[in-house]
């Protein structure tokens, strides 16, 4: 049975495409998908000196007998204040894995989840792309009666709708073509335009494109 999805503000649904919202959880390909998704975000251009990238220590700090303290070659041996950092973190990168296939059978068990649980709905913002409101962005939201955080999705096209949403608690905007596992796994309902769904649609059911 294919599942719908409620249109906010009036008493009609849309079919939701059974391949993108009725698909099996793989929990497998949502964590890899979650794990790499996150790991992008790391810059990994932390980094530390070792004794050897330190500034000074080059002269031997004092005579090697006689002075009654232990030797001493260099101030800038780790166990010195100011000295180099044994094993601390060098550039690395961060990048996992993932190919395309994957990354779309994730997508679409992140979609099915929500569908499943009656926590996707889609609402027209032609009225918030021509004047952006907060107090209607919230009234809308209050009135679906959804726990947060809600996710918004829109098209490039209905961006300025953005900022009705902007200063709500626990809400938060992204474009379809940008949206990933991580961020509808972390939402607790998603309201998407129906143009926004289509692209999200697309993105999970067609093979040539780039999830």
């Amino acid at each position: 049975m294919a599942s719908t999805a409620p249109v906010l503000g009036t008493t009609d649904t849309v079919d939701l495409d059974d391949t993108a919202f009725g698909a099996e959880f793989k929990e497998a390909l949502v964590h890899a998908s979650v794990r790499a998704e996150l790991a992008a975000r790391r810059q990994g251009t932390h980094a530390t000196k070792t004794r050897g990238k330190v500034r000074g220590g080059g002269a031997k700090p004092w005579r090697q007998k006689g002075t009654g303290r232990a030797r001493a070659g260099s101030i800038r041996a780790p166990h010195w204040t100011g000295g180099g950092i044994v094993f601390g973190p060098s550039p690395r990168s961060y990048t996992i894995k993932v190919n395309r296939k994957e990354r779309r059978a994730a997508l679409r068990s992140a979609l099915s989840v929500h569908a499943a649980r009656n926590t996707i709905a889609v609402f027209d913002p032609s009225d918030l792309v021509k004047e952006p409101k907060a107090k209607v962005a919230a009234g809308l939201l209050a009135d679906w009666g959804q726990r947060l955080p809600i996710l918004i999705v829109l098209t490039e096209e209905q961006a300025r709708a953005a900022l009705a949403f902007r200063n709500l608690e626990r809400v938060s905007v992204l474009p379809a073509q940008d949206i990933g596992v991580t961020d509808l796994i972390g939402s607790a309902a998603v309201l998407a335009s129906q143009e926004a769904l289509d692209t999200l649609t697309a993105r999970v059911t067609s093979k040539e494109a780039a999830a």
